[in-house]
């Protein structure tokens, strides 16, 4: 079949096509400087404050499912067969504001009014994915939206008003159906390849065809959500081209259960992928809250997480200490690698060229197994790990039978604490053991000192998580914990 030479998608009302299209452009610039719809700002182009949040509806298991992304970091390519909506098309039908625009107003959510828009635009995601949100729903949301003026206390309460309001008249719902039918006919299942000047994107009909790309193009990056690659590009002004473009894989982004386990296909998104680990491993639930905002959660990838091989990145540790499988495809041929196994030393990966990953499977929990996840970091939300740890421990008989202890941000590559685990295992299961277990950890780790912190802040803090560990599992741990803080000791 004859590959297409275009990207079509719609944007607001109106369906664009494009056939000049670079590798590197934003979805930001071009709505700014191409269609003039300036009401999505930029703030810091890195898809940190949320000013440029705008939705983008794709076709989910039969619907169409919108979610706020950051534009200044969307890729311009991946938008293909899909909707994008800014805050200009909020307005109903007779160009009166929307409910969240009109809460704002009223409850005075707005001062400066840069970061209003994005603000906006992830209430309205979140007044037509989440019934009557609670106050704390409310906040996740607004994760990954900054504002330097209003102290949220007005954004949340405007939230509160609009989100319990009658949904059925809102735009986002009422041509929801008009919409889908839209996007269904734009599909045409075929290899999509644009460019302009030298740069060039590529975006695979499917998996195998995504082999086949690789294996012509092995040295050719790989783009899942972009939320690592978009910063390479507005901020360290890389070239990516040739660009293979894989979020719009629906064979990559399956979660399935399986015998033993869960299996997460690579192009699955935080948001995605969210649910059934939680259900798997309801310990990841808060760690998973505290990974970026809802914006970089609905692009991010597990498996972009993975690839990429950041010494600081947030799934690794969390997978390593579970025991997590990687599956790696060149061409036709697949194998098997334990996930501890894949990072070899920083910046280097056992990955062939043209290799890619497929699917990470995580075993099912081992019976007597406890286990924990801890994110450090100078900013509770939206900031990447000073450190990171997982803790997977099984109890037998009051002893420690087994041990898996990773840890991010301790060294060049994510790594388990191997003299730490060995300490443990046959120790009894009190709090003794786990401190003399975190002693050992110099012989594990030898952490750097950069602006996120210092080494000895690392050490000491991975040291710390080895009690807090103990404090919030152990038997009577709570009465434990309520006394220390009475104590003023925690």
């Amino acid at each position: 079949m004859e590959h297409r030479r275009e990207i079509r998608f719609l944007l607001n009302d109106a369906t664009v096509v494009l056939d000049a299209v670079a590798a590197e452009d934003t979805l930001l610039e071009f709505l700014r400087l191409t269609r003039r719809l300036t009401g999505t700002k930029e703030g810091c182009a890195e898809g940190d404050c949320g000013a440029c949040t705008v939705l983008v509806g794709r076709i989910a298991a039969g619907e169409l499912v919108y979610e706020p992304v950051n534009a200044c970091i969307r890729l311009l390519p991946s938008l293909d067969g899909c909707h994008v909506v800014t805050v200009e098309h909020l307005a109903d039908a007779v160009g009166g504001l929307h409910p969240v625009q009109d809460a704002m107003v009223a409850d005075h959510g707005s001062q400066c009014g840069f970061c209003t828009p994005g603000v906006v635009m992830a209430l309205a995601a979140l007044r037509v994915t989440t019934p009557a949100p609670s106050e704390d729903e409310i906040e996740t949301a607004l994760q990954g939206n900054l504002c330097r003026c209003t102290g949220y206390a007005p954004i949340v309460r405007a939230a509160l008003a609009a989100c319990h309001e009658d949904r059925r008249k809102d735009s986002l719902v009422s041509g929801r159906a008009a919409a889908l039918a839209r996007l269904r006919a734009l599909r045409d299942g075929r290899r999509a390849e644009v460019g302009r000047d030298d740069s060039h994107a590529i975006l695979p009909a499917d998996v195998d065809d995504l082999a086949a790309v690789l294996a012509a193009h092995p040295d050719a990056t790989v783009v899942a959500g972009a939320t690592d690659v978009g910063l390479w590009i507005t901020k360290g002004m890389r070239r990516i081209s040739p660009a293979v473009f894989i979020g719009h894989l629906d064979g990559l982004r399956q979660v399935e259960t399986e015998a033993g386990g869960l299996r997460i296909g690579a192009g699955a998104t935080y948001t995605e992928a969210e649910g059934p680990l939680c259900s798997s491993f309801p310990h990841l639930r808060d760690y998973l809250s505290r990974i970026a905002g809802w914006q970089v959660r609905n692009m991010g990838t597990i498996g972009g997480n993975i690839a990429n091989g950041s010494p600081i990145g947030d799934m690794p540790p969390v997978l390593i200490a579970l025991g997590a499988e990687l599956t790696l495809r060149q061409g036709d041929k697949r194998r098997a690698l334990p996930l501890e196994d894949y990072f070899l030393d920083y910046g280097k990966q056992d990955r062939a060229p043209g290799e890619f990953v497929e699917s990470v499977f995580v075993p099912k929990p081992t019976p007597g197994a406890v286990h924990a996840a801890y994110k450090v970091s100078k900013r509770r939300d939206e900031d990447i790990s000073s450190v990171a740890a997982a803790f997977n421990v099984t109890l037998q008989d009051g002893k420690i039978s087994a041990a898996r202890i990773a840890f991010g941000g301790m060294a060049a590559t994510p790594r388990r604490a191997t003299a730490a685990e060995a300490a443990l295992i046959g120790a009894s299961w009190v709090e003794d053991s786990l401190i003399a277990a975190a002693a050992e950890l110099p012989a594990d780790f030898t952490p750097i000192t950069d602006w996120r912190a210092s080494s000895t802040y690392r050490m000491t803090v991975a040291q710390n998580l080895f009690r807090r560990f103990w404090l919030e599992h152990a038997e009577g741990a709570d009465t434990v914990r309520l006394h220390r803080a009475a104590e003023g000791v925690e």
